[in-house]
């Protein structure tokens, strides 16, 4: 069994910055790829960031220049740095990592989310 916690969250004004970490636990084989996806009101799941286990980074258009996903693996630890927030990244941000517990049967796990509101 694998858990993800995620934290970080919080309320900020349009322009500030926040850090989202999410830990995962229990066992874990290899970790492959993890990422960051995000839901605000009415809307569909997106992907945010993505990063492969060797840390290669993938980012949806409009956070491109302004967020930053990184992994620490020694931790299993997948981090966002989103800088010069707006209004309309606000959303319920869920973290998600592919995890095998043995071999190559990989299987993606998700966070509970963490709520990221973007507000004067």
């Amino acid at each position: 069994q694998v858990q993800l916690v995620e934290s970080g969250g919080g309320l900020v004004q349009p322009g500030g910055s926040l850090k989202l970490s999410c830990a995962a636990s229990g066992t874990i084989f290899r970790t492959n790829t993890m990422g960051w996806y995000r839901q605000g009101p009415g809307k569909q799941r997106e992907l945010v960031a993505s990063i492969t286990s060797g840390g290669r980074s993938n980012y949806v258009d409009s956070v491109k220049g302004r967020f930053t996903i990184s992994r620490d693996n020694a931790k299993n630890t997948v981090y966002l740095q989103m800088n010069s927030l707006k209004p309309e990244d606000s959303a319920v941000y869920y973290c998600s990592a592919e995890v095998s517990t043995a071999g190559w049967d990989f299987k993606a796990y998700w966070g509970q989310g963490t709520q990221v509101t973007v507000s004067s």
